[in-house]
């Protein structure tokens, strides 16, 4: 779906080999941002590159269902304006983004990738497009997600499935599919999602980007449609480590309109950055991973890598023990389909064929959670969070722990069986949306199929800044910022 001409075909599916980010694709947020500021480069300058990408190349990605061709270049051109007339609107004016079909934006259709909201209208726009229109960042389209953020990548919907960019017989993981596929593609620098089991940090971690899932509460909800309003988090998913920062910088903060957003104002994410790791104190538990014999030896390895890089810069790096990691599991899954089967019961009852196969099947043992397991789940929630803040965040800045425990699998092992021999279920990120803790999907490179791989870092409440920290200092080491996927 798109307010421009069809997409011209784009490249055949196929693995394709990393290369130099060229041109304009190759400059982060900030390097971008000073180009704009100094006259060297102009917004328009900026859409006009990333729709000729899309043009070219999401006939086959399918990341966007949607590209607002004519108002990206409106605001940009307004964003030009506004610069040359000394108006400068935050780390983002000027700055392409997209969003997640599950994110308003005033005008424009909230599909969430399901027929049966194709055609819904936003009447205004989610707090999250909001803050972005104010901080003069230009919309360029809407991102496909799974159907409501949830199900899988079903031929069933309205839309295909997003692929990703590095092999597209392979899936870019998580609900922020087409989030994860558009930045690594290059199409963008940054786009917004949300995460509530691991839906930004999922897709970053199988396309190579940055995917952060902020603390619960730090960015508002308001404007997007729920999934399971108590694990929902709403956050950035970004090629590089600070223009994940700048993101969260416009995003961030209290609104009223969100009950679930703290009232204290967002810190400063920008400053601390390029902050030297010494004395960070880094915990790190392998129980959770290494000797899992699902976990490729790749990934394993590239932790131990990341931890013994901080230790040489001066971190303090210890192990710790956390609890298990089925105790979170189980209890971030109760949750979920209790909360998810409770925001969609009356479609389900109303219209059930109209939802993709995918999304019915994983909605609907939500019906049989009665409201006694779901409250003594949310009680186990509160002990696990409390415990990690007692074993590991008391007395440590960061946790170092996978991500994921595999490549992203292929698109047609998703077919008639449910669930999927494997559903692709490597990644361990349910826990920190159960906790609420923030957490960050950092890439480290490639696997030997030539599959991206990465780490996640997780920090206390409101611990954005120290994982900014050690993530730059990663980043700087093993990222490969330098190159994005080849155009079969």
């Amino acid at each position: 779906m798109s307010d421009t001409a069809p997409a011209r075909p784009g490249p055949r599916p196929g693995v394709t080999e990393p290369r130099e980010a060229p041109g304009l694709s190759g400059l982060s947020v900030a390097e971008a941002g000073a180009r704009l500021r100094a006259g060297t480069l102009t917004s328009v300058e900026l859409v006009e590159h990333a729709l000729s990408l899309i043009d070219a190349y999401d006939g086959e990605l399918h990341a966007f269902v949607l590209v607002t061709r004519d108002l990206a270049l409106r605001r940009a051109a307004r964003a030009d304006r506004e610069l040359r007339d000394g108006v400068d609107r935050g780390p983002l004016h000027g700055i392409p983004y997209a969003l997640k079909d599950i994110l308003a934006a005033e005008g424009l259709p909230t599909t969430n990738h399901s027929r049966l909201t194709l055609t819904d209208l936003a009447t205004e726009d989610s707090t999250v497009e909001a803050r972005l229109r104010a901080g003069g960042g230009v919309l360029l389209g809407k991102l496909a997600t799974y159907e409501f953020a949830f199900g899988g990548p079903s031929t069933d919907l309205p839309f295909p499935p997003a692929g990703n960019p590095w092999n597209r017989e392979h899936i870019p993981s998580g609900s922020s599919s087409g989030a994860g596929a558009a930045v690594a593609a290059g199409f963008l620098r940054v786009a917004f999602g949300s995460d509530t089991a691991g839906s930004l940090r999922g897709p970053a971690f199988h396309c190579g980007a940055v995917g952060l899932k902020p603390t619960y509460g730090s960015v508002s909800g308001h404007g997007a449609t729920p999934l399971a309003p108590t694990m929902d988090h709403f956050g950035p998913l970004a090629w590089t480590v600070a223009d994940a920062a700048a993101a969260l910088q416009v995003v961030a903060g209290p609104d009223p309109r969100d009950p679930r957003t703290r009232a204290a104002p967002a810190p400063d994410f920008l400053g601390p950055l390029g902050g030297e790791v010494r004395g960070l104190r880094v915990a790190y538990s392998k129980a959770w991973y290494a000797s899992d014999p699902g976990t490729l030896p790749e990934i394993t390895g590239s932790i131990d890598r990341a931890l013994a890089h901080l230790d040489r810069l001066g971190a303090v790096v210890e192990e710790c023990e956390l609890p298990p990691y089925e105790l979170f599991d189980a209890c971030g899954r109760v949750i979920l389909m209790a909360e998810g089967f409770a925001v969609h019961q009356e479609n389900l009852r109303r219209a059930p064929r109209s939802f993709g196969r995918y999304t019915y099947q994983k909605l609907m043992p939500g019906a049989g959670i009665t409201a006694d397991e779901l409250q003594r789940a949310r009680q186990v929630r509160d002990r696990l969070a409390a415990a990690l803040d007692r074993r590991v965040f008391a007395s440590h800045d960061v946790l170092i722990t996978a991500c994921g425990q595999t490549t992203a699998a292929r698109i047609d092992a998703f077919g008639a069986d449910w669930p999927p021999p494997k559903l692709a279920n490597d990644m361990q990120t349910i826990p920190f949306a159960v906790t609420g803790h923030p957490a960050m999907s950092l890439p480290l490179g490639f696997a030997g199929n030539g599959l991206p791989i990465g780490v996640q870092l997780v920090g206390p409440a409101y611990g954005e800044a120290s994982l900014f920290r050690a993530g730059l200092a990663l980043e700087v080491e093993f990222g490969r910022r330098d190159t994005r996927p080849v155009p079969a």
